[in-house]
C-alpha cells in the first residue's frame, strides 16, 4: 500500500504512524518533474461561478494572515531592529580590528597591512528579510523579535579558523562587555562560536577567502574571491549564497518573505521548525522552508498570499520524497551523488548545488510529512465562509500525545562546562534518535529544556515521547552507555554526566 495513503487514513494522530518508507537509492538520478503544477484554489476546491466574489474571499484570507503575523508579535519594533542593525554594526568594527591584530602578529609586509580587512555578513532569516531602507521595514521582513542572527565572518588569506578565529577573535569577544555566554562549536559540519551580542544571540561561522583585501559587501558569487578556498569556508559560505540566490530567483520578493513568514509561523506552532536544536534532532531549519517558499512563489507568479500558503500544502503534502526539490534558475542540475539516506532533499539554489544539511531521520520524516497534511487538511477548504486559519496555527499539545518518554539528563560542574557539555551531547542527537529508532520504531524528540531544580548540579534535561509499546523491553541503561561512549569521541573537555531513563507522563515538568 502507498505510504501516502496509509497516512492520509491516519490523519486523528498522524504522529503515530511507523510504517517504514523504503530508501531511494541515492545514486541514482531520480526522475524529476520540475512542471509539476497547483492549479488556482477555485479550481481545485471545486469553487466555480462568480470569479470576483473568489477573489474578494481570497483577499479576504490575506488579510486574515497579515493580522495573525502581527497578533503574534512577528514584526518586531523599529527600535529592536534599530539593535540588531548596531549590534552587526560593531562587530563588522570588532571584526576589522581583529583582522589588523591578526596581520601584526602574522608579521605581514607593511606595505599589505592598511588593505587588510574582514566583515561580517548576515543569512538566514535576518539576511532573507531586511531592506536597505528602514521605510520599507515592514513589509519585507522575515525575521521577528525572538530570532537569533546568523553572521558570517569573512576573513583574509592569512587568518586562520584553528587559531586566529576561535582564539584571537574569541578573546577579543569575550573581553567585550555586550558579549556573554560565548560557546565554541568546533567540531559541528560548519564549526562556529555562538553567543549573545547585546542580548542578541548570534551563530557566527567563518570563511576564509584566499585574498588580502575583503570588500564590506564582498560579492559572494564572485569567482575572484571563491578561487581555492578550503572545504570548511565553502560550508560557511553557503548560507549567504543561497539567501542571496533566492532572493534572486523568486518573481515578487514581498510576496515571498510574507509567503515565508507564515510557513515559519505554521511549521514552528507544529514542532517541525525553530532554533538550532529542532534543527539538531532533524527538523527543518530556516533555509530549508525559505526554498519550499520560493518554490510554490516560483511556479505561481501571480498568486495571492493565501493561494500560495493553500499551494504549499497542496504541494509537499503529496510531494513524492524523496524526489529533491530544486529552485529552477536556468542551470541544468549537476547531480552529486552522496552516501547519506536523504528523506527529504532539497537543494541549495547556488553552486555546487549540494543539498541542503538536514539531520532528518524516519521519524523525524513522518512527523513533518503528517503535520503537512494536517495542513493540506485544514486549508483545503480555504474559500468556505466559515474557515478560520486559527486552527491551523494551533499549538501541537506534545505532553498530552504520549505515555511515556525517554528523559535525558544532562549536567556538569559548572554553568560554562555544562554549555559545552550540552552543545556537543546535542550535536550526537541524531544518533541516539537512530538508535532508539531500530529498538521502538520510532520516537518524537521534543527540543524543549528544562532543568531539575532537585538536583545540585547545573543541569539541562530533555523528555523524548515514545510509542505506547514496547518501552519496557528495552534495556534503556545499554542505550545510554553506547550514546555516551559517541559523545566522548568527540569531546575535547571535561567530560559531564548523562543519565537516560523511562519516565511517565505524570512525571513530566
Amino acid at each position: 500500500m502507498e505510504f501516502g495513503y496509509i497516512e492520509r487514513q491516519q490523519l486523528v494522530d498522524p504522529r503515530h504512524v511507523y510504517t517504514y518508507l523504503p530508501r531511494w537509492s541515492i545514486g541514482l538520478r531520480p526522475n524529476l518533474n520540475l512542471d509539476y503544477q497547483v492549479p488556482h484554489p477555485g479550481g481545485v476546491l471545486g469553487f466555480g461561478g462568480n470569479q470576483d466574489a473568489i477573489l474578494r474571499m481570497e483577499m479576504e484570507r490575506s488579510m486574515s494572515l497579515f493580522q495573525i503575523m502581527g497578533a503574534e508579535g512577528l514584526v518586531p519594533s523599529l527600535e529592536e531592529e534599530m539593535k540588531r542593525r548596531n549590534a552587526i554594526h560593531k562587530l563588522k568594527k570588532i571584526v576589522r580590528e581583529w583582522v589588523q591584530t591578526v596581520s601584526y602578529h602574522h608579521a605581514l609586509p607593511e606595505r599589505y597591512l592598511r588593505f587588510a580587512s574582514g566583515t561580517i555578513l548576515t543569512y538566514g532569516s535576518y539576511g532573507l528579510g531586511v531592506p536597505r531602507r528602514l521605510d520599507l521595514f515592514y513589509s519585507f521582513q522575515v525575521h521577528n523579535s525572538e530570532s537569533d542572527i546568523d553572521a558570517l565572518c569573512v576573513g583574509p588569506c592569512f587568518a586562520t579558523i584553528e587559531e586566529d578565529f576561535f582564539i584571537v577573535l574569541r578573546n577579543i569577544l569575550a573581553s567585550r562587555p555586550e558579549v556573554s555566554g560565548i560557546h565554541c562549536v568546533k567540531g559541528a559540519k560548519v564549526p562556529l562560536m555562538r553567543f549573545k551580542f547585546e542580548g542578541i544571540s548570534i551563530d557566527l561561522p567563518y570563511a576564509r577567502l584566499k585574498v588580502i583585501s575583503i570588500p564590506e559587501d564582498v560579492d559572494v558569487f564572485n569567482p575572484f574571491f571563491l578561487k581555492n578556498i578550503d572545504d570548511k569556508s565553502w560550508k560557511s559560505l553557503s548560507g549567504v549564497r543561497a539567501n542571496r540566490r533566492i532572493l534572486q530567483l523568486v518573481p515578487n520578493v514581498e510576496i515571498f518573505q510574507a509567503v515565508l513568514r507564515c510557513v515559519k509561523l505554521w511549521a514552528k506552532k507544529r514542532g517541525v521548525y525553530g532554533n538550532h536544536n529542532l534543527q539538531l534532532l532533524g527538523f527543518f531549519g530556516g533555509v530549508h522552508l525559505a526554498v519550499l517558499s520560493a518554490f510554490i512563489c516560483q511556479r505561481h507568479p501571480t498568486a495571492s498570499l493565501s493561494a500560495l500558503f493553500f499551494i504549499f500544502f497542496k504541494t509537499f503534502a503529496f510531494w513524492p520524497w524523496p524526489t529533491p526539490v530544486i529552485l529552477q534558475d536556468g542551470v541544468a542540475w549537476p547531480f552529486i551523488p552522496t552516501d547519506k539516506v536523504l528523506w527529504m532533499p532539497i537543494q541549495l539554489p547556488c553552486s555546487p548545488y549540494q543539498f541542503c544539511h538536514s539531520n532528518t531521520v524516519r521519524s523525524t520524516f513522518f512527523i513533518i510529512k503528517s503535520e503537512l497534511l494536517r495542513g493540506h487538511t485544514l486549508t483545503k477548504d480555504i474559500l468556505r465562509p466559515d474557515f478560520d486559519w486559527n486552527n491551523l496555527f494551533e499549538p501541537y499539545p506534545y505532553p498530552r500525545k504520549y505515555e511515556k518518554f525517554v528523559k535525558i539528563f544532562l549536567s556538569a560542574s559548572d554553568k560554562d562546562e555544562l554549555g559545552d557539555w550540552v552543545g556537543c551531547v546535542k550535536s550526537r542527537f541524531r544518533c541516539l534518535i537512530i538508535k532508539l529508532e531500530e529498538l521502538l520504531g520510532f520516537c518524537d524528540p521534543n527540543p524543549t529544556e528544562y532543568v531539575d531544580v532537585d538536583a545540585s548540579e547545573p543541569n539541562l534535561v530533555f523528555y523524548w515521547g515514545l510509542p505506547p509499546a514496547m518501552t519496557d523491553m528495552i534495556n534503556i541503561g545499554h542505550v545510554e552507555v553506547e550514546f555516551l561512549k559517541s559523545a566522548n569521541n568527540v569531546y575535547q573537555g571535561p567530560t559531564g554526566k548523562l543519565k537516560l531513563s523511562i519516565v511517565q507522563a505524570d512525571q513530566l515538568p
